[in-house]
């Protein structure tokens, strides 16, 4: 039983650590003095007691600065990320809504308590797995055991080895570990592979910089994927261009880019006719970026029309009012 195996670890260990103690030599360095006890449940402080005052609730926000958006971002990011993960592994859905309203609620409560703020643990949640914990029941065994444990077991702890702690979390987390996915990557799609080595790396450093590091990375991936869509041109006297994705702000420049570079360097310059069949939404930008194309073909004497529109994206653009705006239902009638 795994759960039976990680206990008897660190009794052995813990043993192991008080003979050496009894003999009056410590090579290991121990967990050391827990304070014993609950804490108080009280409401939680909205000032601070100072040598030469009391701080009050604005200093103490202002202290926190940018502290106050980041832990609970961090805390979000990690504990969804935790939760995916083992999800993927056992075969079932997390939502993420609900895991947000559950980490709102436990920090609220544990305010009263004045606790660190509350997030997922990879450690602790691998060796939950291991211990074959299937339930959010096995939290309030645990809590059960950890409230205990404080009240009557802290003089106890003090001689359990920092090592032994990480040699528990450290075989659970082991066989999390997908060294296969490497190989995987570079065979599917290797430009995924910049995230995952970013967040593998900066793990080593912490845990969650990793994670906000390998967000950080994807959603600029994404971004970059979002600001150049595929775009198919076909030349001929008139020229179509039909972009493979709904275009957002950051892809708007790509587009004008794409219709002046064919239309004006072309020997006549030519009319444009875009096919939208594959815009399901647009944006404001865009609007505004597609106003100046049209205005700018209109200065070469030239005309843009738009083809294949469906009715939110057309009712965006009729809202507009685009001077020069021209729509067909099919490539034939534009």
């Amino acid at each position: 039983c795994p759960a039976a195996r990680n206990a008897l670890v660190v009794l052995f260990a813990g043993l192991v650590a008080y003979s050496f103690q009894v003999m009056g030599s410590q090579p290991l360095t121990l967990t050391g003095s827990i304070p014993r006890g609950l804490p108080a449940f009280q409401p939680p402080p909205f000032s601070m007691a100072a040598p030469n005052g009391t701080v009050p609730f604005q200093s103490m926000v202002e202290d926190m600065g940018v502290g106050l958006a980041v832990v609970p971002l961090m805390g979000l990011l990690e504990t969804i990320a935790i939760a995916k993960a083992f999800a993927s592994q056992n075969g079932y859905r997390i939502d993420p809504n609900q895991e947000l309203l559950a980490l709102g609620i436990a920090n609220i409560l544990g305010s009263f308590v004045s606790s660190y703020p509350i997030t997922g643990s990879f450690g602790r949640t691998a060796v939950n797995a291991q211990s074959g914990v299937c339930t959010p029941a096995g939290g309030l065994v645990t809590g059960t055991v950890v409230l205990l444990s404080l009240a009557y077991l802290t003089s106890l702890f003090s001689y359990i080895p920092k090592a032994a702690l990480a040699a528990v979390i450290i075989s659970a987390v082991v066989p999390m570990f997908d060294a296969g996915i490497f190989r995987t990557l570079w065979r599917v799609k290797r430009l995924d592979l910049v995230p995952l080595c970013v967040t593998f790396l900066l793990c080593f450093w912490e845990v969650q910089y990793g994670i906000v590091a390998g967000v950080l990375v994807s959603g600029i991936l994404l971004l970059y994927s979002i600001a150049r869509p595929p775009i198919k041109v076909l030349e001929g006297d008139v020229l179509l261009v039909q972009p493979g994705s709904s275009l957002h702000f950051p892809a708007i420049e790509c587009l004008r880019d794409t219709v002046c570079s064919h239309a004006l360097t072309a020997s006549p310059p030519r009319s444009v006719i875009v096919d939208c069949c594959h815009i399901s939404s647009i944006d404001y930008t865009v609007v505004v970026g597609l106003a100046e194309l049209l205005q700018e073909l209109h200065r070469h004497g030239l005309s843009l029309a738009f083809c294949g529109l469906k009715d939110p994206v057309l009712q965006v653009l009729l809202s507009a009012d685009l001077e020069g705006f021209q729509h067909f239902p099919s490539r034939e009638e534009a």
